[in-house]
């Protein structure tokens, strides 16, 4: 998910994962689906406020119980913290800090994933998910590529380990922020072998057994290599 808190588009975004989170849930002999919620939060900001806000963005859809996972940034999220969750979502926040913080539970999180519970990242969240994630950085080579204020505390372009679930770069506020060229650059300059950019309010659906849907009220913009130093950019919304 590209990021964006607007509550009439919860069901839209939020939908589909906590439709498979439930069929977990079920495929367990449960009835609602426990979702853990990782939140990576500064030292003064316990994160609460922002797991309330995705439990109430999830029970748009159904009821739910979420096992809170806050990570205060420096620290690591622990592999057991994931022990019986029927789906993960990632928040948002400081997206080198989210990467950190998840590095040494990735294989945790592949596996989860693998035995079919259903992972959500939102902005931050959704950068880390590739196996090499573009996690910041407005300039490549010293030129301006983005603004500043996308830099995400980076200044060239931080391209990093993530968690393995795909192999699309991910980019994030696509349109609201203009981090579209930022995954451009990136692309052209061989730093990620093409990606996708989220619109705000959209969320891009991957499955290996499935085409990529879009559902929310955005565009996923996808970056692909079209030879040395270009690339092609194609537009989906949820009409396809």
């Amino acid at each position: 998910m590209g990021g964006g808190r607007d509550q009439d588009l919860h069901r839209a975004v939020y939908g589909r994962f906590w439709d498979e989170a439930a069929e977990v849930a079920s495929g367990r002999g449960g009835t609602v689906p426990e979702v853990g919620v990782v939140v990576v939060h500064e030292a003064d900001d316990d994160g609460r406020d922002d797991l309330a806000w995705f439990e109430a963005a999830l029970a748009a859809s159904g009821s739910v119980r979420c096992r809170p996972l806050p990570v205060a940034e420096g620290d690591r999220l622990e592999l057991a913290a994931l022990a019986g969750v029927d789906g993960l979502l990632v928040a948002g926040g400081l997206t080198p800090a989210y990467a950190a913080a998840l590095q040494a539970a990735a294989p945790g999180v592949r596996a989860l994933v693998a035995g079919g519970a259903p992972y959500l990242g939102f902005s931050a969240g959704a950068a880390v998910a590739p196996g090499r994630a573009l996690v910041g950085g407005y300039r490549l080579a010293g030129r301006l590529v983005t603004a500043e204020d996308n830099g995400e505390e980076c200044d060239e372009l931080t391209v990093v380990d993530g968690l393995g679930l795909t192999d699309l770069a991910v980019d994030v506020h696509a349109a609201s922020w203009g981090t579209v060229t930022r995954l451009v650059a990136a692309a052209a300059a061989g730093l990620v072998a093409g990606g996708v950019a989220v619109d705000e309010g959209t969320v891009l659906v991957l499955g290996a057994d499935r085409p990529p849907r879009v559902g929310g009220a955005g565009r996923v913009w996808w970056v692909e290599p079209a030879r040395e130093g270009a690339v092609r950019v194609r537009l989906q919304d949820a009409a396809g």
